[in-house]
């Protein structure tokens, strides 16, 4: 799941930028998936809840931790994407800025000044979902992470190039489920909405 929607949201690249909790719509929002993922997910297995250390992230967990009365793992693996130099830059400003159109122009090559690329994002969760299957095997997880994050684990689970990233929209309180195996990965929903 993506985190709820924060006061930032459009504007900002808040990144890892401390200090950006949900607004008042995305605690609403927050508790509006944590109501439909308890009634979704009622007698199915689910083994654990995570979420990325980001204020927004853990503020969208714990309420569905809460209903389906688990604890909340903070998971640095769900972390953002470090995207460096540009963290806390409004959108605007990074309009001009030739790296930027660069990085969005070729996500698969490209890396934000002193950030991260999508690939070593992929490595991180693609290894952090295999640490899951093998401590829960018989079950589900529920993650909440970042636009980017889920992006670019849905394109490596598809098979797809990161510079498809903005090919798949992940809103605010959306929720996308993989299926993983042995046998490889399904992509069983993507971009839910809550209502």
């Amino acid at each position: 799941m993506r985190h709820a929607a924060h006061g930032l949201l459009g504007r900002v690249l808040t990144g890892r930028m401390p200090g950006v909790p949900l607004s008042p719509e995305g605690r609403a929002q927050a508790e509006r998936l944590a109501g439909r993922l308890a009634g979704r997910l009622a007698g199915a297995p689910v083994r654990a809840v995570q979420t990325s250390p980001l204020e927004r992230a853990r503020e969208t967990a714990a309420p569905i931790a809460a209903r389906l009365n688990l604890p909340l793992d903070t998971a640095p693996a769900l972390d953002e994407i470090d995207f460096g130099a540009w963290t806390g830059r409004s959108f605007d400003a990074l309009q001009d800025d030739p790296d930027w159109r660069r990085w969005n122009g070729a996500r698969g090559l490209a890396r934000p000044p002193g950030g991260e690329s999508m690939a070593a994002v992929q490595a991180r969760m693609r290894d952090h979902i295999e640490d899951l299957r093998a401590a829960h095997p018989d079950g589900q997880v529920a993650l909440v992470s970042h636009c980017d994050v889920i992006r670019a684990t849905l394109l490596l689970y598809l098979g797809l190039s990161a510079d498809a990233y903005d090919r798949i929209a992940v809103d605010p309180a959306s929720v996308s489920t993989v299926a993983v195996g042995d046998w490889g990965a399904r992509i069983l929903t993507l971009n839910e909405a809550c209502p």
